[in-house]
């Protein structure tokens, strides 16, 4: 068509938008900020479910964003109705906030926050019209009136072909249609959509740099992809180039399952004259196949185990996912770390540069070794707090126990806390209550037995010297030098080095004479440091839980 007949067109198609471009580059002007600010985005769908791999690529966002002096942000991409589920807006920004992963802008609870919204992309249809509108004026985009079952015969035909599917071509029939053509369809109540006029050639490809992949090949885009749905909205890629124009994004974070979108993108921003951002397509994380022992990619409908949900309900602190992430994400953050053990994770020097252009694997031996290093670091006040807030909602059994008396719980958690060498017993708060069962009279239960080699009455005296001699205010070299006593009148050997020198002399050691003790009182032959759980249990439950052990020996 001539330019006059874009324009008419143009009009035709899209009457009630009065707005141009230059108005839309007016109410969301370039962001005044520090040379070499970031600017990037979480741009998720509201589907109600979350990703480990939308945290892996939002954590990639933020520290870019933040450690740059720049802006972070947050846009629901909520164009397409039939993904969108009630409510997951609000899971998105609870679950994300949950892991301290917050937003200078964006959408909230209460609405937008930011001056460059609104941050609902279903609420940003005048804007996408605008552009749309000024793509037909110069000819970059056209109307299309084909049918669903049209456009299945082209597929069929194209697949029945070997060619590729799509809508370009000798297929395209309203590419080049009349205005008359146009006219009559629209006059006669025909749904429409509108696609971009590729220029591209099937076959041919140019360069293009990507931050982590480096240089790569991009095919060009030759297919006319739908930019405007039949109800107005927009296609998620012709809104994101949009968006990411407007919101002044620098920098686009996203796995490399967008790679084959990327020729689309490219020649997006050319058709509208916008500026691309720097894209930097992150590797996927990935796991080992159950079935097959292969690696694989993790999967929403295969792995919803891999939900940011099920951590937080497993009970894993979320800064230990974030510190988990972080070793994906630059493989010198645990160096860092162990140099650091102090620091907050953001005074890490994050590096675009050390992001791995190839798949992670998931290990959960891995996370949990991190889980177990960061929760030994907490004090007993922090972990109270933790463990507190988690079991209210997931293990009401253990949030009536230790919250009915926070002191006890508080000494529990105290014990072996602190020092160069603190205790590492549990990885996640689901790990808690196996741990401290025992604590609890309601809980308590004898797990582990004691080896029959060992004569009852044997077991029997000792614990019975032991209440014997037992003082609360004894010293911890106090109290051991009685169980070494007890030992020795019992023909066990007081010290293990003379058990080493001569067993054959000895019935035992001193260390089971406590093994004794420590059935009686844990249920366990392991447990924290006997000395610690006495004073913690307190000295009427020790002469309690003793003596019933002992009648339980018949």
């Amino acid at each position: 068509m001539t330019e006059d007949k874009n324009l008419e067109l143009a009009e035709l198609l899209y009457p009630h938008i009065k707005t141009l471009p230059e108005d839309m580059e007016r109410r969301y002007p370039p962001r005044n900020l520090p040379e070499g600010a970031k600017v990037t985005r979480f741009a998720p769908s509201p589907t109600g479910f979350i990703h480990l791999g939308n945290i892996y690529s939002a954590l990639i966002d933020e520290r870019l964003a933040h450690q740059s002096g720049g802006v972070f942000f947050l846009r629901i991409e909520d164009t397409d109705e039939k993904r969108a589920v009630e409510g997951g807006t609000e899971l998105i920004i609870d679950m994300l906030g949950k892991y301290g992963i917050y937003f200078d802008e964006g959408a909230t609870k209460d609405g937008d926050k930011g001056d460059y919204g609104p941050y609902r992309q279903s609420l940003r249809k005048e804007i996408y019209q605008t552009y749309a509108k000024q793509l037909v004026r110069e000819g970059k985009a056209y109307p299309c009136f084909c049918s669903p079952e049209e456009l299945e015969q082209i597929r069929s035909e194209q697949v029945a072909q070997k060619l590729t599917p799509g809508y370009y071509g000798k297929w395209a029939k309203w590419r080049d249609a009349s205005l008359d053509e146009v006219k009559k369809m629209l006059d006669d109540g025909v749904p429409f959509v509108l696609r971009l006029r590729s220029q591209g050639t099937e076959g041919k490809s140019f360069k293009f740099t990507d931050l982590v992949k480096g240089e790569i090949d991009v095919s060009e885009n030759f297919i006319d992809h739908v930019i405007l749905k039949s109800n107005g909205m927009p296609d998620y890629h012709f809104a994101h180039a949009v968006d990411d124009h407007l919101m002044r994004t620098t920098h686009v974070v996203r796995d490399e399952s967008w790679l084959p979108s990327l020729p689309l993108h490219i020649e997006l921003f050319r058709a509208l004259g916008f500026k691309m951002p720097k894209y930097i397509h992150t590797a996927q994380v990935l796991k080992i196949d159950e079935e097959t022992g292969k690696k694989r990619k993790l999967s929403k409908r295969k792995d919803p185990e891999f939900g940011l949900s099920f951590f937080y309900e497993s009970g894993y602190p979320p800064i230990v996912m974030i510190e988990y992430l972080m070793t994906l994400l630059n493989s010198n953050y645990e160096e860092w770390r162990m140099a650091n053990p102090d620091k907050h994770y953001t005074e890490f020097p994050f590096s675009i540069k050390k992001l791995s252009p190839s798949g992670c694997l998931f290990d959960f031996d891995k996370l949990n070794d991190i889980g177990r290093d960061v929760i030994s670091r907490m004090t007993a006040d922090e972990v109270y707090s933790q463990v507190s807030e988690w079991a209210k909602e997931y293990d009401p059994e253990l949030y009536a126990e230790i919250s009915a008396d926070p002191s006890y719980a508080k000494a529990i958690f105290a014990i072996g806390r602190g020092g160069k060498k603190p205790r590492k017993d549990f990885a996640k708060w689901s790990d808690v209550k196996p741990y401290l069962s025992f604590f609890y009279d309601r809980l308590f239960k004898i797990e582990d037995e004691i080896e029959p080699r060992f004569d009852k009455a044997d077991i029997r005296r000792a614990l019975e010297l032991f209440l014997e001699s037992y003082e609360e205010a004894d010293d911890r070299n106090a109290w051991f030098d009685k169980i070494k006593a007890i030992a020795a009148e019992l023909g066990y050997a007081p010290e293990m080095k003379l058990y080493k020198e001569s067993p054959e002399k000895y019935k035992g050691n001193v260390g089971d004479v406590a093994m004794f003790l420590r059935v009686a009182l844990t249920g366990r032959l392991n447990s924290p440091d006997l000395y610690d759980v006495l004073h913690v249990l307190g000295k009427e439950r020790v002469a309690g839980r003793v003596r019933e052990f002992i009648g339980s020996l018949g």
